[in-house]
């Protein structure tokens, strides 16, 4: 095969590359925006606010140091429900249940159906685990998006590279000789 049409075809296809890199780019670009906007908006329609800087709901050594920059705030975000959901919450249900999971506490209910406090606090721990889940299903979903800005990044860096090696390669071209070829016959004296 002539070296010329060698480099022809790897450049091009170089060129093709960068532009399927910049198309992956915005996509991904638009799924992070998305997530993120839904996200928001879902978790701001739910007016879940972090207990003010000060209160006594922060002086928990388990929670103080997860929730006080957040102190105040209204929980809009990803990184925000995991610090709600892991910090708060489930500090609180430990301490509703003595340590015990939402099974653990209902087998004892369905054991003892006449404990009225029992049943209560299963209700309650239930209620809280399942706003803990879905408060980790919302951080989940962003930890996706920001992965989907890194991947748009990225893919955006890579289709520049491609970019400037596909320009670089089209200048290069010109300077190959028409007869040259890729591997060269042995029999044939090799011309440089």
């Amino acid at each position: 095969m002539r070296r010329k049409t060698f480099d022809a075809l790897l450049t091009s296809a170089g060129l093709v590359l960068a532009i399927v890199m910049v198309a992956a780019g915005a996509l991904l670009l638009w799924a992070h925006s998305f997530v993120d906007n839904q996200v928001h908006d879902q978790l701001a329609a739910q007016q879940i606010y972090f207990p003010k800087a000060g209160s006594d709901s922060l002086n928990d050594p388990a929670i103080k140091p997860y929730l006080t920059p957040y102190a105040g705030q209204q929980l809009v975000n990803g990184a925000q429900a995991e610090a709600y959901a892991n910090h708060y919450i489930a500090v609180h249900i430990q301490s509703i249940g003595g340590g015990k999971t939402y099974a653990q506490l209902s087998a004892e209910s369905i054991a003892n159906p006449n404990d009225a406090k029992l049943a209560g606090e299963v209700q309650t721990v239930f209620r809280g685990e399942t706003l803990r889940g879905m408060l980790l299903n919302a951080y989940a979903f962003w930890k996706m998006g920001q992965i989907a800005f890194i991947a748009a990044i990225a893919a955006f860096a890579a289709a520049g590279v491609l970019l400037i090696l596909s320009v670089l390669g089209y200048a290069h071209l010109r300077t190959v000789p028409a007869n040259r070829e890729v591997m060269p016959k042995l029999s044939e004296p090799r011309t440089v």
